[in-house]
């Protein structure tokens, strides 16, 4: 993990160094202060480097017997400037070989959230790598942000921190091999997080049944590895009882994830190509996981719940077959079509519970459920379905602000056009619609088990794992949802 500090722009006298130069400006006092010490050879590095500061626009400077080397960075237009947060990842991919860094920046909110960006895009996975050679490795080990008030900037970035060790815990749970993190694994390190406060409950496969979660313990049952459901509570937001012992929850905002550690399909089995890919089937479970880890972490001023199923789908002489018909937690019966239509039966049990249990003000679940979702918007937005509009706009609101977008998609009610291809000739409902519009009919099904509670389902199959590198993102598991959660929670807090 990158370490990160804060102290005063003294600037340091060795090292690297990172300036911020804004588009068509003129030179800050401490960066026009620094040129003068080097006797106008910043200027005319720039004028070389045809540097005008345009957005991500860089130019490197060498300083022999001051500095090892000095880092221009574009800030862009005064007007529509770059966000720190991308600045500071563009700082870590442009110096990973580097080991310490300083970066020159000047208000203590940009200060912070600079850090924040350098931290997210410093991450790397590399647990089981054992053959690197050294100029393989990032090098890179802490930065030194310099800004007038270093005191305020570190009391920003402390909330900010806590964030980005929950965008760190969801990235190493989702990035994690299926015979690593199994059911079980991934509930054993979701009761690590009691330290940061967090309540935590684990219900195994003999709970589940008392429950009667049969929908999801279908998903399980082809499977050597019981299932698990983890249950996060983090107790927030003050009201008249508080301190009393045993408080409930008022109202909380719930998260809800689908955690199918591992998808064969089941007997519905998928092709070969790509099978490897759905180790991260469980990315709903980790963002909503990693969001509760933040909000306790920053000990945010709300109450909110994480519910997360967790089961691995496998084919065996145990598994469920084509046909079958389960009852679930609400008592509704499903007729099972397909298999690999798993994760909408796992949430179905999941979600009934939260609003049974916990009665929220909203409900939000997150879900790798269909690739239907990626053929309409690709990997560019998570989908977003909504029973309330007040709910979408807030969400929406929310992904805009951290860059985790969501579009929303259709949503009938009950026994209207797309919901209608879910009946079933013998059941209550059937896990499958049509070909067509198949993420609608996913959110459909789902919308069978909310009873009218303010609901999202947010579809991020296309946004959990990343192809190429991105501002703040390497590529690989991205934690898509926790940033997106935690901003969405800001908004309840007194």
């Amino acid at each position: 993990m990158l370490e990160i500090s804060f102290a005063k722009p003294e600037l340091p006298e060795d090292g690297v160094l990172v300036l911020l130069v804004a588009e068509g400006g003129e030179l800050s006092a401490p960066v026009a202060g620094l040129d003068k010490k080097l006797k106008g050879a910043l200027k005319r590095a720039m004028e070389a480097a045809e540097f005008s500061g345009k957005k991500g626009q860089q130019a490197s400077l060498l300083a022999p017997g001051l500095y090892r080397k000095i880092l221009l960075i574009g800030t862009g237009k005064p007007a529509a400037p770059a966000k720190p947060e991308e600045l500071g990842g563009a700082a870590v991919v442009a110096l990973a070989r580097e080991v310490a860094v300083s970066v020159l920046a000047e208000a203590p909110e940009q200060a912070a959230k600079l850090a924040f960006g350098a931290r997210l895009r410093a991450y790397r996975f590399e647990k089981y790598r054992t053959t690197q050679k050294p100029d393989e490795k990032a090098k890179l080990a802490s930065l030194t942000v310099l800004t007038p008030d270093a005191t305020a900037a570190e009391a920003a970035y402390k909330a900010l921190a806590a964030v980005a060790h929950g965008v760190e815990f969801t990235r190493d749970l989702v990035t994690e091999p299926a015979n690593i993190l199994h059911p079980e694994a991934f509930a054993d390190r979701a009761e690590g997080l009691k330290k940061l406060g967090l309540k935590v409950e684990v219900f195994g496969p003999k709970e589940l049944e008392k429950l009667g979660f049969g929908t999801l313990l279908s998903v399980s049952q082809g499977s050597a590895r019981e299932p698990r459901m983890v249950v996060l509570q983090w107790h927030g937001a003050a009201h008249e009882e508080e301190g009393k012992k045993g408080r409930k929850l008022h109202e909380p905002i719930a998260f809800i994830g689908k955690g199918v550690t591992f998808d064969t399909g089941g007997i519905s089995i998928k092709p070969a190509a790509g099978m490897e890919d759905m180790k991260w089937d469980m990315a709903g479970a980790g963002a909503v996981v990693g969001a509760m880890a933040a909000l306790a972490g920053r000990k945010a001023k709300v109450d909110a719940v994480g519910l997360v199923g967790l089961v691995e789908n496998m084919p065996s002489g145990t598994a469920t077959r084509p046909g079958d018909v389960v009852k679930s937690y609400s008592g509704q019966t499903v007729e099972i079509l397909n298999t690999d239509a798993e994760g909408r039966l796992v949430l179905a049990d999941v979600l009934y519970y939260a609003q049974q249990r916990f009665n929220p003000k909203y409900m939000v679940d997150l879900a790798t459920l269909t690739g239907a979702i990626i053929t309409g918007l690709g990997h560019e937005y998570a989908g977003l379905f909504s029973n309330d509009d007040a709910l979408a706009e807030k969400l929406t609101a929310a992904g805009a602000s951290v860059d985790e977008p969501l579009w929303r998609m259709p949503l009938v009610k009950l026994g209207e056009s797309y919901d209608k291809e879910l009946n079933s000739p013998i059941a209550d409902v059937k896990n499958i619609g049509s070909r067509a519009g198949g993420s609608i009919t996913a959110a459909q099904f789902l919308q069978r088990f909310v009873n009218g509670k303010p609901w999202a389902h947010l579809d991020i199959a296309g946004m959990a794992w990343a192809a190429k590198d991105s501002a703040v993102t390497p590529k690989g598991a991205t934690a898509y949802g926790v940033r997106l959660l935690d901003a969405f929670a800001r908004g309840f807090e007194g």
